[in-house]
């Protein structure tokens, strides 16, 4: 870790390029934005700027407007230094794939996912750490490791990034909350940070909820309940919510836009007992199946390609059956 520090202080000088991925996260968002306080940090002379592939969603703008989160429309080009965050695929960055995959200046990916081999081809540096909850917790590592201290509000934006992707603190490691408790030190209370992520339910996320109920179908694989189903959007939702429903994992797949996005969700108990990890085992190889790309974690990943619905939705749940019954 001494030499990958080294070697980022190195890269983050001149003007250096924060990208997000496309509909980015509070994590993807957050980790950017304390990011970019560290590097001015480390080189008061160093301009960091944040730009979005794809824009960022609703809750992630919400929280832009509460931290005054600014981004540019600055293209790839005109950077000494582009730094990818919470990234695991360039077909994250949708239009700004080729931008980012072409560009000569060197490339820096910081994420938690499964790592990819075309990414580490690409990178000047990979800092990549599938045992942290979030790429905040991966930034709030780098303050340490350099010695800075987080202002206030990079200390909220790193707790809101940590408390997004640890479902509000429910998941993670020691080191997770060790994090939690020295960023709350600089910023708090959690219930502030907890109160910023509430969000209610517009009524179309209501109403893709409960197409993917009634559209559900139920298959049980080794006694474990798969539940499948289909809905335009919000695919997500629908698939947390197939889980909140009863099942063990849940695949929700839809097309827009020429575009299919899989969804994919499982309980801990169903990660802990079978070992099956989402990300790595299915939605990777998925994605190459149908000409796109697939990445996440052990309990929550998404596929983004090409294909009918019903048949990427079929060959799902034909890979998820097939990893239970392996590790069974």
């Amino acid at each position: 870790m001494s030499s990958n520090a080294e070697a980022l202080r190195r890269l983050l000088s001149g003007r250096v390029l924060l990208l997000c991925h496309h509909n980015a996260d509070p994590d993807s968002i957050c980790s950017a934005y304390a990011l970019k306080e560290l590097a001015e940090t480390l080189n008061p002379s160093t301009k960091a700027e944040i730009a979005l592939a794809g824009g960022a969603s609703v809750l992630s703008r919400r929280i832009m407007d509460a931290l005054g989160i600014e981004t540019t429309e600055a293209s790839a080009a005109e950077a000494d230094t582009l730094v990818v965050l919470d990234t695991a695929s360039l077909r994250q960055l949708e239009d700004r794939e080729e931008e980012v995959a072409s560009a000569d200046a060197p490339k820096v990916f910081i994420d938690h996912h499964s790592p990819r081999p075309e990414v580490e081809r690409l990178a000047a540096l990979y800092l990549v750490d599938e045992e942290a909850t979030s790429t905040c917790e991966i930034v709030h590592g780098l303050y340490r490791r350099f010695g800075v201290t987080p202002s206030a509000r990079a200390a909220r934006a790193l707790l809101l990034g940590i408390a997004y992707d640890s479902k509000h603190f429910t998941i993670g490691t020691a080191r997770t909350f060790r994090a939690v408790a020295e960023l709350l030190e600089i910023d708090g209370p959690v219930e502030e940070i907890v109160a910023l992520l509430a969000s209610e339910m517009d009524r179309s996320e209501r109403i893709a909820r409960l197409k993917a109920a009634q559209r559900m179908r139920i298959y049980d694989v080794e006694g474990w309940a798969l539940a499948a189903s289909h809905v335009s959007s919000f695919q997500a939702s629908a698939a947390r919510g197939l889980l909140g429903l009863g099942a063990d994992v849940a695949v929700v797949a839809g097309s827009s836009k020429g575009v299919i996005k899989v969804s994919l969700r499982s309980t801990d108990r169903f990660h802990r007992e079978t070992a099956v990890h989402l990300g790595r085992d299915v939605a990777i190889p998925l994605g190459e199946e149908i000409g796109g790309a697939g990445s996440g974690h052990a309990t929550a990943a998404g596929v983004n390609g090409e294909g009918r619905t019903q048949a990427v939705l079929r060959r799902a749940v034909e890979l998820i059956s097939a990893e239970i019954r392996g590790h069974g």
